[in-house]
């Protein structure tokens, strides 16, 4: 029953991988939070339709419902913390400090609401990819020539943290909202739906220049199908098997494919400094997903 969650889970975090890619290919004149509430909106928009009945049920549903307008916060901040993380920061630092944020917060979540006390693996982890977000700041911004800044990286990685916070939070609310249900498309559509009409003023307000070429159009189009709609089916299908804080760790596999993409087709290079940083994360993270250990998170 786990292995076709997880199987959706990395190819959603595969395609998930390409957004900030992707993203470099716009032109200056168009802001992250453009792209951000593009791609949330009409891809949120898209997944709503695909099961509209559906989304009307679980809707009219108190229990369902109050678990989906929690998590539509999420869904609102997500995008636009994410996009403006990497803008500021880079591709490869905004991916990881975004993603690899997650685990951490959905445990945290799990322990808060249902006293899921984490274990002393956990922590060490924790501790570890704390350290690795510490040394990420400290490197400051990759640049295509070696060189790096620091000067807008400190708030790129905040706002990584807040949109590892978003995701998490989203993450845990799509999994409540799913218990003992096995239509997650129809939680899916209904939690992105709404965050999509939320952003759809923002996008309103910023997204005139989406629309000055046929490559901003086209790169809009591929972000809100791909990345967006697409994944998030998949991301939907792992969760109907699958614990949040176990989910937001199998997708930690997105920050190493944005990684990889990052260094070879945007030609990102991270300081010494950076890998370590990198390093320590990532590594805190495989344990965690080779861990089988009783009790523990996720």
């Amino acid at each position: 029953m786990r292995k076709p969650g997880v199987l959706a889970l990395v190819l959603a975090s595969v395609l998930w991988g390409t957004t900030g890619t992707a993203a470099t290919g716009m032109p200056g004149s168009v802001s992250p939070v453009a792209i951000g509430a593009a791609t949330m909106t009409i891809g949120g928009l898209l997944l709503a339709a695909t099961s509209a009945r559906g989304v009307l049920e679980v809707l009219r549903e108190p229990d369902s419902r109050g678990w989906i307008l929690a998590g539509a916060v999420g869904v609102v901040v997500y995008p636009l913390a994410f996009y403006s993380s990497m803008n500021l920061a880079g591709v490869a630092i905004g991916n990881v400090v975004s993603l690899g944020s997650g685990p951490v917060f959905a445990a945290l979540l799990e322990w808060a609401v249902e006293r899921r006390r984490p274990t002393r693996l956990w922590l060490g982890c924790a501790a570890a990819a704390v350290l690795g977000v510490a040394l990420l700041a400290l490197a400051g911004r990759p640049g295509t020539d070696g060189s790096a800044g620091r000067g807008s990286v400190t708030v790129g990685v905040l706002l990584g943290l807040l949109a590892g916070l978003s995701y998490a939070f989203y993450t845990y609310a799509s999994s409540r909202a799913m218990h003992g249900r096995t239509n997650s498309r129809a939680v899916v559509g209904a939690m992105f739906g709404v965050g999509a009409v939320a952003l759809l003023p923002v996008l309103l307000a910023t997204g005139g220049p989406l629309l000055q070429s046929s490559t901003t159009i086209g790169i809009t189009a591929y972000l809100a199908v791909g990345p967006m709609f697409v994944a998030y089916l998949l991301f939907g299908i792992g969760l109907r098997t699958i614990r949040s804080s176990t989910a937001t760790t199998i997708t930690l596999i997105e920050p190493v494919v944005a990684t990889v993409l990052a260094v070879v087709v945007v030609g990102e290079r991270l300081s010494a400094t950076g890998w370590v940083g990198l390093a320590v994360i990532l590594g805190a993270v495989c344990v965690l997903v080779a861990a089988r250990l009783p009790g523990k998170i996720g």
